[in-house]
């Protein structure tokens, strides 16, 4: 597995990528990135995109009001089994506290994972007392796509047995790493589909240059294989906040296979006030990439407002 090698300490990335400059940061979150998403990131320059989002910087360390440890209001929704019941007729498992990458604006940088661990019994409790109307299971994390085939498998077979029609696998790991989707762990999801369960694949990616040959091939064998493929990325400064970045994002996106789904305004998270970008920027963006793009391109400008039956759509 690539996460045995990856890279967890700034010397090495910037020995990597001929950045010498680079200085460690003293921060609660650690760095973690693999060397597949690494090799994406332009050597030399200390802005490149995708390396913005990995780098620890002291800005992190900055107080700023209105950003907290848990900005969605997550910690109030569980549910018996340790599950997330936020919306109607949906539940969020959290599968795991492990993420192929530790992207430094992450909402759950902050998240008590350690009160969160999917014991079978645990899973099993919470299955069996699922409100009646939930038609969707939601694997989330940490990411779902690093746990093993096997343990995966383990979750699905449980899922398999209740009255859930979809399950959505909300992932970065594929984008990271695409070598994680393997022909083993495409007939394990189309397994799903046989057991008349709808599968979605909900990535997380932020820019262009984030895809590559390997990740369009990943994307391609789940497509084929007939499982949905939807994307959400998060808005963030210095990164992706121009309509540039945004629509060759979604046009690279559209040519690998996946639709544009969500544009998330940033969670005011503990730590990542730095990335955060203004409404009204956002709207500007939007309004912008409308012009340039089909309709079906453009993904909708959301904000997660604790407290809210769904996602908060913004428009100007």
């Amino acid at each position: 597995m690539q996460m045995r090698g990856a890279v967890r300490s700034v010397s090495v990335l910037a020995e990597l990528l001929e950045l010498p400059q680079l200085t460690d940061v003293d921060t609660t979150f650690p760095l973690l990135v693999p060397h597949a998403y690494v090799n994406r990131m332009v050597k030399g320059d200390r802005h490149d995109p995708l390396l913005r989002q990995v780098l620890p910087v002291n800005d992190e360390n900055q107080v700023v009001a209105g950003y907290s440890t848990d900005p969605v209001g997550e910690l109030a929704s569980q549910t018996p089994g340790q599950f997330l019941a936020k919306y109607q007729g949906r539940v969020l498992a959290v599968t795991t506290g492990s993420c192929a990458v530790n992207c430094r604006y992450c909402f759950r940088r902050h998240f008590p994972y350690s009160d969160f661990q999917p014991a079978t019994a645990d899973w099993e409790k919470g299955l069996d007392n699922l409100p009646p109307d939930t038609r969707e299971i939601i694997l989330s994390g940490g990411d779902p796509l690093i746990l093993s085939d096997a343990k995966l498998s383990n979750i699905l077979d449980m899922i398999a047995q209740t009255q859930v029609s979809t399950v959505r696998v909300h992932t970065r790991t594929p984008v990271v790493i695409p070598a994680r989707i393997t022909d083993e762990l495409v007939e394990l999801l189309v397994s799903m589909t046989e057991r008349d369960k709808q599968v979605v694949i909900v990535l997380h990616t932020n820019h262009a240059n984030e895809i590559d040959g390997d990740f369009v091939a990943a994307m391609r064998a789940l497509k084929t294989a007939g499982i949905t493929l939807l994307n959400q990325s998060v808005l963030l400064r210095g990164v992706n906040d121009s309509s540039t970045a945004l629509t060759d994002l979604s046009n690279r996106l559209w040519d690998a296979g996946v639709l544009p789904y969500y544009l998330h305004l940033l969670d005011k998270v503990a730590g990542a006030a730095h990335f955060d970008v203004e409404q009204s920027r956002a709207v500007e963006l939007i309004d912008s990439i409308t012009g340039e793009l089909p309709g079906y391109l453009v993904p909708k400008l959301v904000r997660e407002i604790d407290g809210e039956p769904s996602k908060v759509h913004i428009s100007a």
